[in-house]
């Protein structure tokens, strides 16, 4: 028995040395055969290939640093046009290289860009070259080899990343996904099949994101995109006309924030959109995009999301029990939204326990509201046949009705209701010269949680951070440095805290060299506890520097946080920025609008354009500098052009200052326009 054993076990180990053997030349063989076929590939593309190179521009855009490097593009046509990614020249450069397989060496002229998917068409005064073949997009599948091709290390031989198509239709509908590797060198190369057909071009796109830099940060992760070449080839003609192609809008925006829960129900309709010339209203729900049923807003933008203006879209909408039907002409461009002006400030009462309606605090002198007799004391009941039950819903039933146009507002005086008309003005540039505070009750004695109105208006209770040994939450003057980090902030406030009350938020940049913390603090207290507003200093790593654009996250986290640890009415969150923090200042509020809803600049510049501006981020600003400073006039100029673009914008000028932070008049002008903001 043990030798017939033995002699299995034998033969077991044989025949398992055999099957290796056997296994292991075609594994080699096929490993051959890959790389022969990957080596065909790259050398068919090869031809198409570009290398690009800049002189001169920009070293950062947005907070990102630029590099400097050779890029890549792909031949289109014989004559000379080349497509490239649009990030390859974010810093407008002052001339364009363009070096071709065969050693010519040429200077390119940008034609047009493609705003929607990130892509550039230059031309070069030649011939000869040889167009790239593009791949059947249909034909595509996930799970077949992708290969990143570009021509940026080295101008004689390509440079590759292997990897597989994971994913089509990606960034709403655009892209194609691939987990090959992708360096911004390489943005403007291509992804190509093992045959060499190239199925688009590598560009960097971000889902939730659309600013010129966003995706650049996924590089070299396994997360890559490549726009189709059928439709870059299908809006070519338009590119060669030399008119960049912007989205395709239709003009609405969605009741529901929840991109993938939420229904398709239209909360606006933007005034002279092609929604709106096509009779559609707000209220009205969308069932169908171009043939395509529809039941969530993400459904809705990945059928718009590849959409050009000047292309067309079907959509039906229900109202009622009705249907209706349209065929819309998509824009580029829509009017600036300008919400009207009623002229009052709401009362600000406990979040806990209000009354019907919304009590008016203060009446603008000449305004429409002043014009039909409101008073201090009044309640705004209805408006615009609307029950009203908060600050914040009338504020939005309010900036429904523009300028010149009239609406009801039902008033309750002394047990009295009234039915007033009208007609809305635009938002004043002017200060109030004198404005009350708005008183806020003492907080009643071991009251330890603080109301959160919810944007349904329902209010909850919400537990609060107390101060050690102190059933009530932290107040007065603290600070902390952040774990892990060399960042650190310093917070005010007020020691009469109610948290049944909304209070302003206003979050302070320091200029790099000083933190003026002191300063600041002096300067600011006794507004903040007469006008209840919580001031909170961020400190950036390296005070002497200033900030940098990786500290973003920081600053936004922690005023997150402090909405959160206080009772903070989200719309009265403001970010302070004096002299060289003014641009990092501003590149947060326009990043992080849906938190920051007031921006105030102190002798220092708007040098970012201003994104276009929203019914569903109501945002403002205050430019406030002395009339001695050399920067007078350019603010003065800025606050022109934002209202140029209806933002609420306001200048105040501080007689004979030069230029240093504001004082006592300043500070006072600053916090006149923070308890404000809530204005309808």
């Amino acid at each position: 028995m043990m030798k017939s054993a033995s002699l299995m076990l034998l033969l077991l180990s044989c025949f398992a040395s055999t099957s290796a053997f056997a296994w292991q030349a075609p594994t080699r063989e096929l490993e051959e055969a890959e790389e022969q076929a990957f080596k065909r590939a790259v050398s068919q593309v090869a031809p198409s290939l570009v290398r690009i190179e800049t002189v001169g521009g920009l070293d950062q855009v947005q907070n990102f640093l630029l590099g400097n490097g050779p890029t890549t593009g792909l031949v289109l046509s014989a004559d000379g046009y080349v497509i490239s990614s649009s990030f390859n020249f974010l810093s407008k450069p002052a001339s364009i290289l363009v070096t071709t397989t065969d050693g010519r060496r040429m200077t390119a002229k940008v034609i047009a860009n493609d705003t929607v998917r990130s892509l550039t068409l230059l031309k070069v005064e030649a011939d000869g070259l040889v167009p790239a073949r593009a791949a059947v997009k249909e034909s595509i599948k996930v799970g077949q080899w992708a290969i990143a091709v570009g021509r940026a290390l080295d101008a004689n031989a390509p440079n590759v990343s292997v990897g597989i198509v994971s994913a089509l239709n990606r960034v709403w509908g655009k892209a194609i996904q691939t987990d090959a590797k992708v360096s911004p060198v390489n943005y403007g190369g291509v992804l190509v099949d093992v045959d060499g057909t190239v199925l688009g071009v590598l560009v960097p796109l971000s889902p939730q994101d659309n600013s010129t830099v966003a995706g650049v940060e996924w590089y070299d992760s396994g997360i890559g995109f490549a726009i189709p070449l059928t439709d870059v080839l299908a809006t070519l003609d338009r590119l060669k006309q030399g008119k960049d192609l912007r989205a395709g809008l239709a003009g609405f925006t969605f009741s529901s924030t929840d991109m993938f829960g939420g229904d398709t129900k239209i909360d606006r309709v933007r005034y002279d959109s092609p929604m709106y010339r096509a009779g559609f209203k707000d209220g009205d729900q969308i069932l169908e995009l171009d043939g395509h049923k529809v039941t969530r807003p993400a459904q809705v933008k990945h059928v718009l999301g590849s959409k050009i203006e000047g292309d067309k879209l079907a959509i039906t909408i229900k109202r009622g029990a009705e249907t209706k039907q349209a065929d819309l002409t998509l824009v580029g461009e829509l009017p600036p939204f300008e919400a009207g002006f009623l002229g009052v400030l709401p009362t600000r009462e406990k979040l806990a326990g209000v009354a019907e309606g919304v009590g008016v605090r203060w009446v603008y002198p000449d305004s429409p509201a002043a014009k039909i007799g409101l008073q201090p004391r009044d309640r705004i009941v209805k408006f615009r046949d609307q029950a009203i039950t908060s600050a914040a819903q009338l504020i939005d039933q309010v900036s429904r009705v523009r300028p010149t146009e009239k609406a009801s507002v039902v008033v309750r005086r002394d047990g009295k209701e009234e039915t007033l008309e009208a007609t809305l003005a635009g938002y004043p540039a002017d200060l109030p010269k004198e404005l009350p505070t708005s008183p806020i009750e003492a907080a009643a004695e071991g009251e330890v949680k603080k109301a959160v109105e919810k944007p349904d208006g329902k209010v909850e209770a919400e537990g609060d951070k107390k101060a050690e040994g102190s059933d009530k939450p932290r107040t007065g003057r603290f600070g902390e440095e952040v774990a892990d980090s060399k960042n650190a902030w310093w917070a005010f406030v007020p020691e009469s805290y109610n948290p049944a009350y909304g209070y302003s938020l206003l979050a302070w940049l320091h200029p790099p060299g000083d933190t003026l913390e002191a300063t600041v603090y002096d300067s600011w207290k006794l507004e903040a506890e007469r006008r209840g507003i919580i001031l909170l200093g961020l400190k950036a790593a390296n005070v002497g520097a200033g900030w940098q654009a990786n500290e973003a996250e920081f600053v936004h986290e922690t005023v997150v946080s402090f909405q959160k640890k206080y009772s903070v009415d989200a719309g009265r969150v403001v970010l302070h920025g004096y002299d060289k923090s003014g641009p990092f200042a501003t590149h947060l509020a326009f990043k992080h609008r849906d938190v920051f809803r007031g921006l105030i600049l102190a002798a220092s510049l708007i040098t970012e354009r201003p994104p276009e501006n929203l019914p569903e981020y109501r945002l403002q600003f205050q430019l406030i500098c002395g009339s001695k400073d050399p920067a007078h006039a350019f603010l003065d100029r800025n606050a022109n052009s934002l209202r140029a673009l209806k933002y609420p914008a306001n200048f105040t000028s501080l007689p004979d200052l030069e230029h240093r932070y504001p004082n006592a008049d300043g500070v006072d002008a600053m916090a006149r326009w923070i308890d404000s903001l809530d204005r309808l």
